[in-house]
């Protein structure tokens, strides 16, 4: 049997992740445990999305997490790692920058990718086959903080992708440009016009929370009129009566209304009634690639 400690980074818009995986793997194959998951609300997506760049106080809020995590990590005797930063540090002019003294701070590389390889390495995570059919199409849709994505699955299979400059903290701060919002809908009118997805797969903190909020079991999906009666219902309080009425945490109760928004647009244009949530995010994909690069 072999043991591994891997470690995943997941340096988002809205918030950090840092997820540390036990693996153990027999003739029979691996089982991955969680043996710790942290996150910090840090939103860099803030500064960026209005001023385009990452500022003193978050940049130094951001070395602060990720020396805690280069921490973290080696407490745990983690043996391989990978930190991923998204929109934010992709759209920041002080990305590269800060990233470098990261890595000079921390001992942390870290790797701006684009929405497609982020796409690809969640779909890595192996959990979308629990609920691709061969004989349907999906649409797999991640909200995050500054970006959406969306990939075009067939036959288990990735057919097209594309990502979109809307996220939930980008919506807060009315960054979100108007011809992005229709290069958004035309692509997904064209899309779904040619591919006819019959369901959605969700990902994204916020849709998990939601799942959560309205009660569902681990593959029970939500519908349409659901989200849609609880997007309603959020809509009309303050966010403290969010806080208060529904229990959320002070970084869930604003950036919950764009997300809901986002996936209900997409279901409208789409006409689709199903929405599938397999509770997985880039750190996972993370742990199972680097399995993957290591075994395969």
């Amino acid at each position: 049997m072999n043991t591994d400690i891997f470690g995943a980074i997941d340096i988002g818009s809205n918030a950090i992740r840092l997820l540390i995986n036990n693996i153990e793997t027999t003739a029979s194959g691996a089982d991955f445990k969680k043996v710790a998951f942290l996150r910090v609300p840090i939103r860099l997506g803030e500064d960026v999305f209005t001023k385009n760049e990452i500022s003193e106080e978050k940049k130094e809020r951001l070395i602060e997490a990720m020396q805690g995590f280069s921490h973290i990590m080696k407490s745990y005797g983690v043996t391989a790692y990978r930190a991923c930063a998204t929109s934010a540090m992709r759209d920041a002019e002080n990305g590269k920058e800060i990233s470098d003294i990261i890595k000079k701070e921390s001992g942390i590389k870290i790797e701006i990718i684009n929405g497609q390889e982020e796409a690809n390495i969640i779909y890595e995570a192996g959990a979308l086959n629990n609920f691709l059919d061969k004989d349907r199409n999906y649409l797999y849709v991640d909200v995050g903080g500054g970006s959406t994505e969306i990939v075009v699955y067939g036959n288990q299979q990735l057919i097209t992708s594309n990502s979109f400059q809307m996220g939930t903290v980008r919506m807060l701060v009315e960054a979100v440009k108007e011809d992005e919002e229709e290069r958004f809908e035309s692509w997904l009118k064209d899309t779904c016009r040619q591919y006819a997805p019959r369901a959605i797969i969700a990902s994204g903190g916020n849709i998990n929370k939601v799942h959560k909020m309205l009660g569902k079991r681990e593959k029970e999906f939500l519908t349409y009129d659901e989200i849609k009666t609880l997007y309603d219902t959020l809509k009309d309080l303050s966010y403290e009566e969010r806080i208060q009425d529904f229990k959320l945490n002070t970084y869930r109760a604003d950036v919950i209304i764009p997300a809901l928004k986002i996936f209900l647009s997409i279901s409208k244009i789409c006409r689709i009634e199903e929405i599938y949530v397999p509770k997985i995010g880039l750190v996972d994909g993370i742990i199972h690639h680097l399995y993957n690069e290591k075994y395969r």
